[in-house]
């Protein structure tokens, strides 16, 4: 189990957890646990410059060599041990939260380069982003519906949801059967789909998100 197993996750990433495999579900972990910390600062700092100065110290701390960074911090430790060497693919997820600082209403340059961010991360810790594989689209589609649903279902301005959901629709709505081992990723794209389609609503509320995540781990 990661070190950093305290922190508290949504239940559609828990099962998206439990469905991945092995060799890079810590690395996930760590990526949606630190993504969730970053969630924090932005959605929970009312003084712009003081939750830049918090995303500052991840950035600054992240580039420096694992024996120069503090210890006891729980998801610190394990980026330490999960993502040595590739730090740099964290520090475009603190600049991308930090895009959402932008002074309001949110534009869509602003959006789009976070959403960009979100996902590029999420691929790299599935190991896909700066593939050659041609396939790359298949693992970036059910990526990109998860960051655009996850967002619209945690703003409140109406406006802003309606962008998110504008965004993730815009792909085409068939997802492209992934490899076995990456079906977690599978569910979660399936998950948010079905949310977007929702108008954004939360990933696994109704009776039909358990259905359509069995689906997923199935087909």
């Amino acid at each position: 189990m990661s070190p950093s197993s305290q922190e508290n996750l949504p239940a559609e990433i828990d099962l998206a957890l439990a469905h991945a495999q092995p060799t890079y579900r810590a690395s996930l972990r760590i990526f949606f646990e630190l993504d969730a910390r970053l969630g924090r600062i932005v959605g929970g700092t009312n003084e712009v410059m003081l939750g830049q100065m918090r995303l500052a110290w991840w950035r600054e701390t992240l580039a420096k060599p694992i024996a120069e960074r503090p210890n006891g911090d729980v998801v610190l430790d394990a980026i330490g041990v999960h993502w040595a060497g590739r730090e740099v693919d964290l520090i475009k997820l603190v600049d991308g939260w930090e895009r959402l600082f932008a002074e309001p209403p949110l534009g869509e340059e602003d959006a789009i380069a976070f959403l960009m961010a979100r996902r590029d991360v999420l691929m790299a810790a599935y190991g896909k982003y700066a593939s050659s594989d041609n396939k790359q689209e298949n693992y970036a589609k059910p990526a990109w519906w998860w960051v655009c649903a996850d967002l619209a279902a945690n703003v409140s301005d109406e406006d802003e949801r309606a962008m998110f959901v504008d965004f993730g629709l815009r792909f085409d709505p068939i997802m492209d059967r992934l490899s076995k081992p990456d079906k977690g990723l599978h569910l979660l794209g399936a998950l948010a789909h079905r949310a977007l389609k929702r108008g954004g609503r939360p990933l696994m509320e109704g009776r039909g998100a358990s259905l359509a995540a069995l689906r997923a781990t199935i087909f």
